[in-house]
């Protein structure tokens, strides 16, 4: 039997915008209000994914949540006919408009935490998508999340989907951004590593001051409870409070994993040495690195501003492990100058692909962001939605779609555009019909 590693990225949808929601992101509030390309954000996700289809890996698209979120404007009040909802919003509560406008959907990191057939009790592939409490924009995705991956991955005989957690901050859940998986090969059971920020029920414990700690370790225990983990082969982690505080909202802002391999920075953890030691203990005897990149080397700030940790570590078919990371870290001298001694140093990383995702990057996500990892093996990929699968044909056909419904240049200000909403929903609709998904969204089950 082979096993998988599939990437399946986020599309960007044809609201994309940047509205400066995530008062922690560093790159989010810099380029705030500032005009978005809708039309350019997601033909440069669909190349990317193209180039590693290209490389051999399994890819696959996610579909966009449908934005603006006309439900959730009613739910607050606002009424009439839509157009009327839009204009009440935008101009009565302009943070709330912006805010169901938001365009972080594309982040499919955050869409759900997943563990793979090898890992749980069932034997199934679990999926819980994340209710993301701590930021109100966010906070909107998770049903849809849900239906779209169930839509994916629909066969009851190896996929298990559980609902999300407690909207409440006490159960803040930001899925796979804080959620790492080691393992010898994709198909053997791993080690599976829940980074928190906080404990909820124990204000005594550390937690930084200066921005919020999104994930807290009562809701990473309650996800490897739903997905039938072993605590033999489980971590919980907290992350340093320190570096949240200097703008890593997440861990995969400064930390990556992939197979045997942990690449940090040296201020990501709290209690380093004794959790690295668990792991090591976890995961067996076989071979297990660890790379940690010194302050010295590069600094907190130079890793947030070039995302070096946001980037995807995958192993291709040939088995050389690369680092997928966006041009800024190419641009950043401190950042390229590790790389070039890491490739150099003959360990586990053995290349440095760069991509521009700066449509993303500007919004505060990278390429690590920008996908969900989930581990398969044949029969299970062959059990999931293949039209969601990339392939020559698929790629023309998402390009051809995104040339066809999605604007050049988008202001704020034209978010309260009717035409744009109406827009939006023809191109969603025709999506889903593209992804073969079904009725997935709101306006589509009404």
């Amino acid at each position: 039997m082979q096993h998988f590693e599939v990437n399946y990225d986020g599309l960007v949808g044809p609201t994309h915008n940047y509205a400066g929601l995530s008062f922690g992101n560093v790159a989010s509030l810099a380029n705030a209000k500032a005009s978005s390309s809708p039309k350019e954000a997601a033909l440069q996700g669909l190349r990317k994914m193209k180039s590693l289809h290209d490389m051999g890996m399994k890819q696959g698209v996610l579909a966009p949540q449908a934005r603006p979120d006309i439900d959730a404007l009613r739910r607050l009040g606002f009424s009439g006919s839509e157009g009327e909802v839009l204009h009440q919003a935008a101009t009565q509560a302009p943070a709330i408009f912006q805010a169901v406008c938001s365009a972080s959907s594309m982040w499919t990191a955050n869409a759900a935490t997943v563990s793979p057939s090898a890992d749980t009790d069932n034997g199934k592939v679990h999926f819980t998508p994340a209710n993301l409490t701590n930021k109100f924009h966010r906070s909107l995705e998770p049903q849809t999340s849900g239906r779209i991956l169930q839509a994916m991955f629909n066969n009851s005989r190896y996929f298990e989907h559980h609902q999300h957690l407690p909207d409440n901050e006490h159960f803040g859940d930001e899925g796979a951004a804080n959620h790492t998986r080691l393992c010898r090969e994709y198909g053997h059971a791993g080690v599976e590593i829940f980074v928190f920020g906080r404990h909820a029920f124990d204000s005594s414990k550390p937690a930084p001051t200066r921005y919020p700690a999104r994930q807290t370790l009562e809701a990473s225990q309650a996800i490897a409870r739903l997905h039938g983990l072993d605590s033999d082969t489980t971590v919980f982690l907290q992350q340093n409070p320190a570096v949240i505080d200097q703008g890593v909202f997440h861990n995969d802002v400064i930390a990556v994993g992939n197979q045997n391999v942990l690449f940090y920075h040296q201020q990501a953890f709290a209690d380093t040495q004794n959790k690295l030691d668990e792991i090591k203990q976890k995961f067996g005897d076989s071979p297990l690195h660890f790379i940690e990149v010194a302050t010295d080397d590069v600094s907190v700030e130079d890793a947030v501003k070039s995302y070096l940790f946001n980037t995807q570590l995958i192993t291709p078919p040939d088995g050389k492990m690369t680092l997928i990371a966006p041009t800024e870290c190419q641009e950043n001298p401190a950042v390229n100058t590790y790389l070039e001694q890491l490739v150099a140093s003959d360990g586990p990383i053995q290349r440095v692909n760069f991509f521009d995702v700066k449509q993303s990057m500007r919004n505060g996500g990278g390429p690590a962001c920008l996908r969900l990892r989930v581990a398969l093996n044949d029969e299970e990929l062959a059990a999931a939605n293949p039209n969601c699968l990339m392939s020559e044909a698929l790629f023309a056909r998402l390009n051809q779609w995104v040339e066809k419904h999605y604007r050049d240049r988008l202001a704020v200000d034209e978010l309260r555009d009717p035409a744009l909403l109406e827009e939006s929903r023809t191109a969603l609709d025709e999506l889903t019909q593209i992804l073969k998904l079904g009725s997935v969204y709101a306006f589509q089950r009404a």
